[in-house]
């Protein structure tokens, strides 16, 4: 459907959703008094200091100074951009989500359901590609060659109809035949990575000969596909190209099928091909999941980390397998909090999880997962391992080597420990060495970065306004002060009028109004702010504040008047209206 999404299906949206709940299914929380709290998501921290308000439908970060409404959550959790956001919010709350094309010009409309129906053919297609393999396993000429492989690989058809696995056999145009109905498709076809284009610019079938594996984002949609060879050919493994809705180093191969499989993960296994992830899964380990032929990115990391409490990694023992690791464990470190925990598994020489599973079985298997080494054991031993400790220089350049590592972790109890086992290491000095490493916490730098809010009666009226959009009803109008010039008083008009046309609204959704402004930071920021008035006495300072703020439009009229009455240029009327405000004031 064209046209952007409509406010009013926005509002409704918020209306329908409870940030407690919506933030509790990700991130367990806790009562506290009225709001409810946790450890913050978005950083590292020791005490929780990440607040959830049920009245305003809103969450704070006091240490990081995070916040938003339950849109903000989605986007910043989940990673989703703010239309993704919206359509997972909508999926949540069993809703159609609705757009007005009104909001845009013709040009507008057209571009956008353009971009739109892209979107849904390119998802629709590759769906049907998937199924089309599928089919295929069961139906082409060569079938058995590609089930015997399966089934040597101990897979029964049950696993392989969880995971998708399809076949399509060694033809240059076996896919494309089916396809490949006209030029538009063809083109499509070729920007989804599934052909490529010829010598003579007919396309032909990117994959050939090979067992496939689809590859499904968070939402189950199929974005791409890594097929396994059945002969000697090369590569073993090939994998669908970056393309318009798949970017391999933020996608992980079984996610979408391990969390389906258990509705309460808290460990992920990280192997490498397809194959593990699906032998593992037949032999009842099925929370692994593979980093595309990619070295783990922060991207896939953070997925990981917002997933489960403990990620294991799992390479092959060799050099490879062991940078690999190193590599990873780079990438999580700035991601590390206490909580969460990421392992290192390395195999035995000439094994994978496919034949070490097959071997030995699940509970040997999960046996090796359980003696996993912690991260912290595998950054020291590296280091130290690559000095020599008998030595002054050793040691010194283990500190050295150290310090960038330690530096990218933040503050946390696995920080200070690193720190603390490499200053024993050191012997005398060591305590020298702990200091060198301290860093400021998050929190303490943002309270250093944060000044405190100056209370203003425009400030102070649009804080209670935004905790409590009811209190317009206290006035004899919403527009009693649009004549007033001072700075913010156009915005609280702004507000005052949203409150007065829509009284049922809360406070995420008056943030949400102002998302793309300027102004929606001055809000959020005077939603964050604690200014001790208890919900009591917040009409009376309220109107209090709006007192205030008249006199001042009182004071800006008298001027107003008087400066015409030095240049002799009022009206008798205008002479009538300053004399009874000159009466007022006396």
């Amino acid at each position: 459907m064209a046209g952007l999404i409509s406010r009013q299906f926005i509002d409704d949206l918020l209306a329908r959703t409870d940030i407690v709940e919506l933030i509790n299914s990700r991130v367990p929380l806790k009562k506290a008094g009225k709001n409810y709290q946790a450890c913050c998501p978005f950083h590292t921290e020791k005490t929780p200091s990440f607040s959830v308000s049920p009245d305003k439908q809103f969450y704070h970060c006091f240490g990081c100074g995070e916040h938003g409404n339950a849109i903000s959550f989605l986007m910043e959790y989940d990673r989703l951009e703010f239309v993704d956001a919206i359509e997972e919010l909508a999926s949540i709350n069993g809703v159609e989500v609705e757009r007005d094309e009104r909001q845009q010009t013709p040009e507008q409309q057209r571009k956008y359901q353009q971009a739109q129906q892209q979107k849904q053919d390119d998802y629709q297609l590759m769906e049907q590609i998937a199924r089309f393999y599928q089919q295929q396993l069961r139906a082409a000429a060569d079938k058995d060659t590609a089930i015997n492989y399966l089934k040597g690989r101990g897979l029964t058809g049950e696993i392989a109809k969880r995971f998708g696995i399809g076949y399509i056999s060694d033809n240059w145009d076996g896919m494309m035949n089916v396809f490949a109905k006209n030029n538009n498709l063809s083109r499509q076809l070729v920007d989804l990575g599934m052909a490529i284009e010829g010598d003579k610019g007919r396309p032909y079938d990117r994959f050939r000969g090979r067992i496939m594996f689809p590859i499904r984002d968070r939402r189950g949609r199929v974005i791409g596909f890594g097929g396994r060879v059945l002969t000697d050919g090369t590569p073993k493994y090939l994998n669908s190209p970056e393309t318009r809705i798949y970017h391999k180093g933020q996608e992980l191969y079984g996610l979408f099928e391990a969390k389906k499989a258990n509705k309460n993960l808290t460990r992920l296994v990280v192997v490498e091909g397809y194959m593990d992830v699906v032998a593992l899964a037949q032999h009842g380990i099925d929370y692994a999941v593979a980093s595309l032929g990619t070295s783990t990115t922060p991207e896939q990391l953070q997925t990981l980390f917002r997933t489960v409490t403990e990620v294991i990694c799992c390479y092959d023992g060799d050099r490879a397998g062991r940078e690999a690791a190193w590599r990873a464990m780079d990438n999580a470190l700035p991601l590390i909090r206490d909580g969460i925990s990421l392992k290192f598994v390395f195999l035995p020489d000439g094994e994978d999880p496919d034949s070490l599973v097959r071997q030995q079985g699940q509970q040997a298997f999960e046996q090796i997962l359980d003696q996993a080494q912690p991260l912290s054991k595998f950054l020291l031993e590296n280091l130290i391992a690559k000095v020599d400790m008998t030595s002054i220089e050793g040691k010194a350049s283990l500190a050295e080597q150290a310090q960038p590592y330690i530096n990218k972790l933040p503050e946390s109890i696995l920080k200070d420990s690193l720190i603390n086992e490499l200053a024993n290491n050191f012997g005398a000095g060591g305590e020298q060495l702990a200091k060198q490493f301290q860093q400021k916490t998050p929190a303490q730098q943002a309270a250093k970065n944060n000044k405190p809010t100056r209370t203003t009666p425009v400030r102070l009226a649009i804080a209670l306004l935004l905790e409590k959009p009811e209190l317009v009803s206290s006035l004899p109008n919403a527009g009693v002060l649009a004549h007033l010039d001072l700075p913010g008083v156009p915005l609280l008009n702004e507000l005052l009028e949203i409150c007065a046309s829509n009284p049922n609204i809360n406070s995420g959704q008056i943030v949400e109004h102002f998302r793309q402004r300027e102004e929606g930071k001055q809000l959020t920021k005077l939603l964050c702010w604690e200014h001790q008035i208890d919900a009591e006495h917040a009409e009376d300072v309220f109107l209090d504040s709006i007192e205030k703020l008249l006199n001042s439009l009182v004071e800006q009229r008298t001027e107003f008047l008087l400066q015409k009455a030095r240049l002799n240029q009022l009206t008798i009327e205008e002479k009538q209206e300053l004399q009874l405000l000159l009466n007022e004031q006396s």
